[in-house]
């Protein structure tokens, strides 16, 4: 009897696990890979795809941010560990030793950016160099890492962020590459893309809001005049 419960409590077990690996593979997996994304943004090819010709990962996130681009563009630019952070969970990057400080605002000494620089994560790993850099348009770092900027209209912006990489290092074997990449990284790597994006949206937004008041005051002051 105890060896038939001991069977029934494993079988279950493994029936619960076969479950939760299918509803992510199935489910989770594929609205995580293109979180905020339309099918034609999916499909559209933007700067640095042709780095990675058949990448192992690949997920394109997008957010709508109700600022301009010119108003968006200065908080990607001044991206970086040592420079205005990844406005992402600092206390979990923190957690790692990134010694990450989100900048809440615009710095003019970081605004600068060009091909062949350094974009740093952690003060310890390899950073990532700039591969590309269209004002106003595109930053694409290397492994690719692309974030990309789309007028929508003249006070809104459509924010697209795209990766396309390997297996790197590859642990040459399936199945450890698998639960390491798809099982851990990618999802690890949403949480935090996504809460950068929100943080990007919430900065530009907040700054847009001050112009908008600032230009009220100033035509409430020449009524009043």
């Amino acid at each position: 009897m105890e060896i038939l419960k001991s069977q029934r409590k494993l079988l279950m077990a493994a029936l619960g696990g076969g479950a939760a690996l299918a509803s992510y593979a199935f489910l989770i997996r594929p609205w995580h890979l293109r979180w905020g994304a339309t099918s034609e943004e999916l499909k559209t090819p933007l700067p640095g795809d042709d780095l990675v010709q058949h990448p192992k990962l690949n997920a394109t996130h997008a957010i709508t941010i109700d600022a301009r681009v010119e108003d968006v563009w200065p908080w990607l630019i001044q991206m970086g560990q040592n420079r205005g952070g990844f406005y992402s969970y600092e206390w979990l990057e923190n957690l790692v030793g990134c010694d990450m400080h989100n900048a809440d605002q615009i710095v003019p000494e970081w605004q600068e950016l060009k091909i062949g620089d350094e974009v740093w994560l952690h003060p310890k790993a390899p950073p990532l160099k700039v591969l590309l850099i269209e004002p106003l348009r595109a930053i694409v770092l290397e492994k690719t890492w692309g974030f990309f900027l789309e007028p929508i209209n003249e006070n809104q912006t459509r924010l697209i962020i795209r990766g396309r990489g390997e297996f790197n290092p590859d642990l040459n074997n399936t199945i450890l590459n698998l639960l390491l990449w798809r099982g851990i990284f990618e999802p690890a790597h949403f949480i935090m893309e996504r809460k950068m994006m929100l943080g990007i949206k919430q900065r530009a937004e907040h700054k847009q809001e001050l112009k908008i008041d600032e230009q009220r005051q100033e035509t409430t002051a020449a009524i009043s005049a």
